[in-house]
């Protein structure tokens, strides 16, 4: 979270300069990791292998499970005091960080904080790495990793599953495509600033538009690599909708071909929506609701 979102600009305080450059200020280049909090950490895994990813490795010292496919990585993590603190008493899975990758994370945390960010203290345990995070949406943390390439926050904090392999293969061309966030009423342009401040993400033209959930506000990524962008999907509830809570709601995957690759997730038992409103179609396709909360959302995305 930032003060951004709760403070005028004249109570703000003044911008420093940029460590980086103005267009990427953090060194972006992707994301790294997306986490589930969950009390049911079988069941989500289930889910999980339901669309490709294969248990690799698990934390060495809390009930943590990385699950990997291709070049994504999805934690699951089932440890009582991060499950109590991201799922507000739900029994739902609730996606509770986002991992960026960045040139320096010293560096993106300070200049994040400098801009108002909201730090979450970090208690790392003997032989794990401090990561630094900041609040994020709904009390979720947004993380910033600079060990990603041949040394990565894996080698240390994890130990590999035996006879498992270690980087499966993605399932149908599958890749990171963004996350969708809900927002309260009338919060677009707060959180259009947020990430615009803090990162560089800049909103993107009003037709440009993908997959077959294409409401809401568009925003995507800079990148240092630009294969890495990423796109965050901003949407308002409606009018009539009581619950108005603001969260991180689900994983957007980019495929090459959208059709093909449903055929493989149905293969592998994955159900996805088929009704008039939402449909599987050569753009896009959704999955139905696993665990209450659990969707995964797929867009034509070559890359």
């Amino acid at each position: 979270m930032s003060d951004l979102l709760v403070n005028p600009a004249s109570h703000r305080e003044p911008l420093q300069a940029s460590f980086s450059d103005a267009a990427n200020p953090l060194g972006l280049d992707g994301v790294e990791f997306i986490e589930y909090a969950t009390p049911r950490p079988q069941a989500l895994g289930q889910v999980l292998e339901m669309m490709g990813f294969k248990p690799v490795a698990r934390h060495r010292s809390r009930e943590v499970l990385l699950y990997r496919q291709g070049g994504l990585n999805v934690v699951v993590n089932a440890h009582p005091l991060d499950v109590k603190g991201a799922a507000h008493g739900s029994e739902a899975p609730a996606i509770s960080a986002i991992a960026l990758r960045v040139r320096d994370a010293r560096a993106a945390y300070a200049y994040a904080r400098e801009r108002g960010a909201w730090e979450v203290p970090t208690h790392a345990e003997v032989m794990e790495l401090n990561i630094p995070a900041i609040h994020g949406a709904g009390g979720s943390r947004i993380y910033f990793i600079d060990r990603y390439k041949e040394f990565s926050i894996y080698d240390v904090d994890f130990i590999p599953i035996p006879t498992v392999e270690q980087k499966p293969p993605a399932v149908a061309g599958l890749h990171f495509f963004g996350v969708v966030q809900y927002i309260g009423l009338a919060r677009s342009y707060d959180w259009t600033e947020f990430y615009r401040e803090l990162f560089g993400i800049e909103l993107i033209p009003d037709d440009q538009r993908f997959g077959i959930m294409p409401k809401g506000t568009l925003l995507r990524s800079p990148a240092l690599d630009a294969k890495n962008s990423f796109m965050l999907q901003l949407i308002e509830p409606e009018l009539h909708v009581a619950d108005g809570g603001e969260k991180l709601q689900r994983i957007g995957l980019g495929v090459p071909d959208v059709l093909a690759a449903v055929k493989a997730f149905r293969a592998l038992g994955m159900e996805f929506v088929e009704t008039q409103a939402a449909h599987t179609e050569s753009r896009g396709a959704i999955t139905k609701t696993y665990l209450g909360s659990v969707v995964f959302e797929l867009v034509h995305s070559s890359q």
